[in-house]
């Protein structure tokens, strides 16, 4: 891919994001139509297909084919990205849509003088593995796949059934039914190996996921061994109202969402300055907290 910093590009903001867009979709998901640009971008299917066209021609020849199977475009065997840098996080982060100028777009030369952003690290995924995952997902079908984990580092085949993808801060994982274990879990997107393959439908779908379909709210508040005039401070750095912040998150999510806080609620901090926020109902939280 050409170095973003000195790379001039030759088309409208507009339209390079859509040519982006193109690429983006058709190498993680495998299917391009001109619906996803249509709803995306609020374009015509003319328009849409004038930009797949387009790029295709001045872009990136060859690096599309129509299916007529799928009825629409899908990777052409010597697919090349151009306009991006074929990172699962692209895809990850347009789906999340959080942040997504800087997370899918940050390759590109955006005039941000006096700006630096910490990026997290990479965590590879290949298109063959991300595939098969959210097309199950969307059909909730079964899926044979080899994974791997600090507990079993030698792969080990499993049959899931994911539902969705979640972005916890620092990595991506899969929600999804565990038939060896016979219960919903989380699987780490940067630990399956090979291709899963997709098979029949199953009757474990996100419905039936308790866990994951519980909200519960998670309410911070200033440590109280502050003085006043220190909570004040942290009230207002935290958006707090009536001196607290109740974030509402799907029970399996608590853990994940404390961690973002930079919140530890199982052992209290000797210095209240070192985090200077508490859970207040840590009591409730409790089914919800890792061991």
């Amino acid at each position: 891919m050409p170095d973003s910093t000195e790379q001039k590009w030759p088309f409208r903001w507009e339209l390079l994001l859509r040519y982006r867009f193109i690429e983006t979709i058709a190498l993680w998901e495998g299917r391009l139509t001109t619906r996803h640009l249509c709803d995306t971008f609020g374009i015509g299917r003319q328009q849409a297909s004038k930009d797949i066209n387009n790029y295709l021609r001045e872009v990136a020849p060859g690096n599309l084919e129509y299916d007529k199977f799928l009825k629409g475009y899908k990777p052409a065997d010597g697919f090349q990205p151009r306009l991006t840098a074929g990172l699962a996080d692209e895809y990850l982060h347009l789906m999340a849509r959080n942040n997504e100028l800087m997370n899918v777009f940050e390759s590109l030369a955006l005039n941000m003088a006096n700006v630096e952003v910490l990026s997290q690290p990479v965590r590879d995924v290949k298109p063959e593995v991300l595939r098969p995952i959210m097309q199950a997902a969307r059909q909730q079908k079964r899926l044979d796949v080899d994974y791997v984990s600090l507990n079993h580092p030698d792969r080990e085949g499993r049959i899931i059934v994911p539902h969705t993808l979640v972005y916890t801060g620092l990595r991506w994982h899969v929600r999804a039914w565990c038939e060896k274990n016979q219960e919903y879990r989380d699987f780490v997107l940067s630990r399956f190996r090979d291709i899963p393959e997709i098979m029949d439908e199953s009757e474990h779908g996100m419905e039936a996921d308790t866990e994951w379909n519980t909200r519960v709210t998670i309410r911070i508040v200033p440590d109280p061994r502050l003085l006043q005039e220190q909570k004040e401070v942290v009230e207002v750095d935290y958006g707090m109202e009536d001196g607290a912040l109740e974030v509402t998150t799907r029970g399996k999510l608590v853990p994940y969402a404390l961690k973002m806080l930079h919140i530890d609620p199982n052992e209290e901090q000797a210095d209240p300055m070192a985090q200077q926020i508490i859970v207040e109902n840590r009591a409730e939280l409790l089914p919800w907290l890792f061991a």
